[in-house]
């Protein structure tokens, strides 16, 4: 097992656009060659019972552990928009992580997040914005994607100061290309900073 030091990217996706966003930020994170990327998601909540939620994915990335999120160098957490928020599995697991935030475990690791939406105007910013709250309760470092990527100035579909974003339309999963960059800058700049506060500390 490589011993190198990893970015968890964290997610919910329901029907593979924020899956696809995680895709592309990893490789963003794995360019550096020096840190890795850690993928994986979060199982539904299931309005039954708990029993009905497979302990392993059928497909896909493996469901997160505590240790995942507690050991990481740096963050980047995803979730499509519901009514301008994360969504309710994601909700869910950062809300078991209190063990984490009374050990201090994630302060000054950087952290980033992304989202994805079916409608243009369907809440991405405000999504992205609920997702830094619980990361700013634990210490970490936000960090979004500067106007120095000329994608920013230039995007019709995704893509925010705030963080990376897709605009899928219809179902569609398949990022354009100025949102597939944006993604790779994103996940540069938290393998960069995952880098460099570690030196620091």
């Amino acid at each position: 097992m490589s011993k190198l030091p990893y970015v968890l990217i964290l997610y919910y996706s329901r029907h593979g656009a924020t899956a696809a966003l995680a895709r592309a930020l990893a490789h963003g994170v794995e360019r550096s060659g020096k840190i890795e990327a850690r993928i994986r998601t979060v199982p539904p909540v299931s309005p039954d019972c708990e029993s009905s939620v497979p302990a392993i994915p059928v497909e896909g990335a493996m469901y997160a552990t505590s240790d995942d999120l507690r050991h990481c160098q740096g963050l980047l957490l995803g979730s499509p928009t519901r009514f301008g928020n994360m969504a309710a599995p994601l909700k869910h697991f950062l809300d078991s992580t209190s063990d984490i935030w009374l050990a201090g475990s994630l302060i000054n690791k950087p952290a980033g997040v992304f989202s994805s939406s079916s409608s243009l105007h369907g809440g991405q910013e405000s999504t992205l914005l609920s997702m830094m709250l619980p990361l700013l309760h634990h210490g970490m470092v936000i960090s979004g994607i500067p106007y120095s990527e000329a994608g920013l100035n230039n995007t019709e579909t995704g893509g925010t100061p705030y963080g990376a974003t897709h605009w899928s339309g219809k179902a569609d999963s398949v990022l354009s290309e100025i949102e597939t960059e944006l993604c790779h800058a994103h996940g540069q700049r938290i393998a960069r900073l995952a880098l460099q506060l570690d030196n620091l500390t």
